[in-house]
């Protein structure tokens, strides 16, 4: 069977959606409490796979494919950046860590859409707490390798050599 666009999009639905059902496993039956930098992270996981369930519903033509991969390439780069920040701030020593924030729900209540994301974005001592690891690495770490992976099929997907 050869390899498509569409195998490519459903692909990517299917892991986007595998690492949600995950997270929110680990939410609501393991009790780990996500970071603002963590749902931030779902935020992206959410965006790239509303562009591939799109796309793959769509069945867009080149320039439909080129304009899928970008949005997909977007968002997954964000997603990486704040994995990337979320893995710095782990990294970091304890006593150089930031200290913890008020919650989402507060910020957006009662800052100003600006501001409130600019906190987001900065993290808190939530954010470098590591609470769950597997082989060694922690969520943020296997979050960062999930969006550049989808990253690199968003890319596939559009090209020439791929069958539409």
């Amino acid at each position: 069977m050869p390899l498509t666009s569409r195998w490519i999009y459903a692909f990517i639905v299917s892991c986007c959606c595998a690492l949600l059902g995950y997270a929110l496993y680990t939410q609501y039956f393991d009790g780990l409490h996500p970071c603002p930098l963590c749902i931030t992270q779902r935020a992206f996981f959410v965006l790239t796979a509303l562009v591939a369930l799109t796309a793959l519903i769509v069945h867009p033509q080149q320039k439909g494919r080129y304009l899928s991969a970008g949005l997909m390439v977007l968002f997954t780069s964000l997603g990486s950046a704040v994995a990337y920040r979320q893995v710095w701030l782990q990294g970091l020593p304890a006593d150089q860590a930031p200290a913890c924030g008020p919650s989402l729900e507060y910020m957006f209540a009662n800052l100003p859409f600006g501001e409130a994301f600019s906190t987001l974005m900065i993290g808190d001592g939530n954010c470098a707490e590591i609470v769950w690891t597997l082989f060694g690495l922690s969520m943020p770490n296997w979050s960062l390798f999930a969006f550049i992976g989808l990253g690199l099929c968003a890319i596939a997907s559009a090209l020439p050599m791929v069958k539409r």
